[in-house]
């Protein structure tokens, strides 16, 4: 199985600081050498530090203008 995307809720929600930071390297190792897009819903800013891009939700609604973060 090579999936093309990978849907994330709080995957690092209930780790330890150590796991948690495996775990973001081995998702960022996936989308790097398997081209595999994670969607990744979290609350942790350090977390959505990984990705290109991150968009913010509040109050239902999508709030314009996402940040792009680079690797």
């Amino acid at each position: 199985m090579n999936p093309p995307i990978i849907l994330a809720d709080e995957p690092t929600g209930s780790l330890d600081s150590e796991t948690e930071a495996d775990l973001l390297n081995f998702i960022q190792q996936l989308n790097q050498e398997l081209k595999i897009t994670f969607l990744i819903i979290t609350h942790d800013e350090q977390v959505a530090k990984i990705g290109h891009r991150t968009v913010e939700i509040q109050d239902g609604r999508l709030i314009e203008g996402g940040d792009t973060h680079a690797f």
